[in-house]
């Protein structure tokens, strides 16, 4: 679906490989072609694909697949399936450590975070560590010491030391904390309280936590997306159906988008003028020039869309 504004997106400097926006309730990809932003194919995945990750060699990502209890490896280059690997318990949501060293999964459904070592090609379970009510998204600190997790239904927050595989410490949370975004300093962690209209921001830089400010953003904020300024951080309301864009220096929210069909999780292009985000519940992705502050394009996927990605992205 071209909009009014398409022609400013086909003038711009356009990725050169593809996009892939998960499907939640179809198991499968859909393989978006970014010189003429339409789907060219949908690849099976397991039941539930949720989130996805490149792998540290920048050779596949990694399709989370919930239900199925397997990851799914693609080539970002070529969208062809290479391999995948079942066992993996209930990956709802995944990160690797800077250091490259662990990948750690969120158990949604289960209630744990598996913690697994990666030597380049394989995974091998560390540490299975029973967190909460429903783990729901992971954000690794700079340094590789410390992962922390949402959880969803008890609404914490919680730390786990990644030497060790234990638990550092727990937090009170506002309704329904989801997504987690650490600044570069490892001294503040924001939260999406997806049952209100903030993001609560905590100082993690002594033994203990505390929760030091609210941000109001608008109802359902959800996740986070590095700007690839090195200053911002866009944010998903998913129910107020708009984005916000936080100055991660001052706290504060310096503008807003339009973003109709519940947005969730977002990837900004190369340059950082794009932004990708999945409307949830319209089945399509949706493209904003941030210089414009206006929808750009459309484009037609499946059932419940939900992690989108491309090689072609802005600085994490």
């Amino acid at each position: 679906m071209a909009l009014a504004c398409g022609s400013a997106l086909a003038q711009a400097a356009l990725p050169k490989y593809p996009v892939f926006v998960l499907n939640s309730l179809d198991a499968s990809v859909s393989v978006v072609d970014p010189t003429t932003w339409s789907e060219v194919k949908r690849l099976p995945t397991g039941k539930e694909p949720h989130h996805l990750y490149m792998t540290p060699d920048e050779k596949s990502v990694i399709v989370a697949n919930a239900f199925a209890d397997s990851l799914t490896f693609i080539d970002p280059k070529t969208a062809e399936i290479q391999r995948t690997v079942r066992g993996i318990m209930d990956p709802y949501h995944l990160r690797f450590s800077p250091d490259m060293k662990w990948l750690v999964t969120a158990g949604n459904r289960l209630h744990h975070v598996d913690i697994y070592r990666w030597d380049g090609k394989d995974l091998q379970l560390a540490k299975r560590i029973p967190t909460g009510k429903t783990p729901s998204h992971i954000w690794i600190d700079a340094a590789s010491a410390t992962a922390y997790s949402s959880m969803q239904d008890s609404d914490e927050l919680v730390a786990i030391d990644l030497a060790t595989q234990t638990l550092k410490w727990r937090i009170k949370t506002g309704p329904m904390p989801a997504d987690i975004y650490g600044t570069r300093d490892g001294r503040t962690v924001l939260v999406g309280l997806t049952g209100s209209d903030s993001v609560e921001v905590f100082d993690v830089s002594g033994p203990q936590p505390r929760s030091v400010r609210q941000i109001r953003t608008g109802n359902g904020a959800h996740a986070f997306r590095a700007a690839g300024d090195g200053r911002h951080v866009f944010l998903s309301n998913r129910v107020a159906n708009t984005i916000s864009k936080i100055d991660l220096q001052t706290l504060q929210v310096v503008d807003e988008y339009s973003a109709p069909g519940g947005p969730d999780c977002m990837e900004v292009l190369a340059g950082g003028r794009y932004l990708l985000t999945t409307s949830r519940w319209a089945r399509r992705l949706t493209i904003i020039d941030t210089e414009t502050r206006k929808i750009v394009r459309q484009v037609n996927v499946g059932k419940s869309p939900h992690g989108v990605w491309t090689l072609d992205h802005a600085a994490r």
